[in-house]
């Protein structure tokens, strides 16, 4: 019996393309590959890319490169965003086989099965993405408790500093029908936990039939998904990625609000606390209806937790601007916040604006709002000390403890008890750990 060819994943970015790598790895384990460790020599790598920033780029670079140290003859496959965005940059990489755009991601096996190293260097695959109109459903599965469940895909938001539309292409989503049956499928192989995904995940039910009903379209097709996914009794928990505080209606509020599966924990894209900037980035909402978003949630869920992404050095950000995106974090109830520095992008309005921040200017930004993060996140443990609340139980790196979140994202650690790994359980919450990462839980309770 012949032995089966090897395959390897890594994967850059986002809950998105988790998904889609592991629904890769399903299509070659299914046509007879085994799947091994990208640290392991290979006969192909696969690296499934972000683009969001020049870091990730860098990081695409170095990942071929160590593939190709493991394992010098073996075939290296470059797909995401990265691959859309920048075919031919990629394809000049030494090493690189074959580069598959968005259209052509999930029909891998029909490039990699009969190709050599020596006939297929540099081959690229990657049509324009405005004929990009097919949705592919995927999940994550296996390297977690949890799994990242893809339900929407694309984005027609035309935001000044992103570049997400050019290499994803329009919004579309998957039916009703089949996120459910992904769903139910999921809980069936084992997983507690699904996490919703997609590029805007509002915008779920774009250019599918409208459900009947008085709400506006987007509005009532993703308040159907969650109600639809509320039922899927397989499931001990969902969660909401992130979503647009555009699209998060007072609908879905009051449903996850009343629900048992879906979490109270929110992430909503802020970019900038400052008016003048939002209209800059194209963004579809200003501070008001953002603050608005924030107190619903709270006046609906005091003990959500609710995180926010922040873009720092966007051209034409002023200090003053900067310390209003400053000032009105910090006096608004969110959570934690992810900051990411901005960093130019080919073909973005954003890239020709006036007003370039210097790069150093740019990270002291952006320490400065890390540093509020931390605070957030402190103040936000503080308030549940002393409270008792359901935790999913995780391996830790270290083997005398667990890890895990509550259902409103406080991360805890406790002492390791047998059987625990992927059950639900409720702990008190102790105290904060030193550096203030962690709450340290007391016992578990039946």
């Amino acid at each position: 019996m012949a032995t089966p060819r090897t395959v390897a994943f890594h994967t850059l970015g986002c809950k998105l393309n988790y998904s889609e790598t592991s629904a890769l790895a399903r299509l070659f384990e299914s046509s007879g590959y085994l799947p091994v460790k990208f640290e392991e020599e290979a006969d192909i790598y696969v690296l499934n890319t972000c683009s969001v920033t020049e870091q990730a780029d860098r990081e695409c670079r170095k990942i071929v490169r160590q593939a190709m140290r493991r394992q010098p003859g073996a075939f290296v496959v470059v797909t995401g965003c990265y691959a859309q965005l920048k075919p031919q940059e990629i394809a000049e990489i030494p090493g690189v086989d074959l580069v598959l755009g968005a259209g052509e991601k999930f029909r891998i096996l029909d490039y990699v099965d009969d190709l050599s190293k020596s006939t297929s260097k540099g081959m690229v695959r990657a049509g324009e993405v405005r004929d990009v109109n097919t949705f592919t459903a995927s999940f994550s599965f296996g390297d977690r408790t949890r799994s990242f469940l893809k339900v929407q895909d694309g984005c027609d938001y035309k935001c000044s500093f992103c570049t997400i539309p050019q290499a994803r292409g329009a919004s579309r989503s998957d039916t009703l029908e089949s996120a459910v049956a992904n769903a139910r499928q999921i809980g069936q192989m084992g997983t507690r936990e699904i996490v919703l995904t997609g590029v805007n995940l509002g915008d779920f039910g774009n250019g599918t039939a409208v459900i009947e009903g008085e709400r506006p379209r987007k509005e009532a097709l993703f308040a159907d998904l969650v109600t639809e996914l509320d039922k899927v009794e397989e499931i001990s928990r969902f969660r909401i990625s992130s979503i647009e505080p555009n699209l998060l209606t007072d609908e879905i509020i009051a449903f996850v609000a009343e629900s048992h599966r879906f979490m109270p924990h929110f992430h909503l894209p802020l970019q900038s606390g400052n008016d003048k900037q939002l209209r800059d980035m194209r963004r579809r909402y200003r501070r008001d209806l953002y603050v608005e978003r924030v107190a619903t949630i709270k006046k609906h869920m005091p003990h959500a937790c609710i995180g926010c992404d922040v873009i720092v050095g966007v051209p034409g950000e002023t200090e003053a601007d900067f310390l209003e995106t400053y000032e009105f974090i910090q006096n608004l109830n969110v959570s934690y916040l992810h900051v990411f520095t901005y960093s130019e992008r080919a073909n973005t309005p954003a890239a020709e604006m006036p007003g370039i921040v210097p790069v150093e200017e740019r990270r002291r930004r952006n320490q400065a709002l890390r540093g509020l993060s931390e605070m957030k996140r402190r103040t936000f443990y503080q308030q549940h000390l002393g409270n008792t609340r359901p935790v999913l139980f995780e391996h830790h790196r270290d083997a005398s403890l667990l890890s895990g979140f509550t259902d409103n994202y406080v991360k805890i650690e406790i002492p390791v008890e047998a059987g625990m790994i992927n059950e639900i359980k409720p702990v008190s919450l102790k105290k904060l750990s030193l550096d203030g990462e962690v709450v340290i839980a007391g016992g578990s309770s039946s």
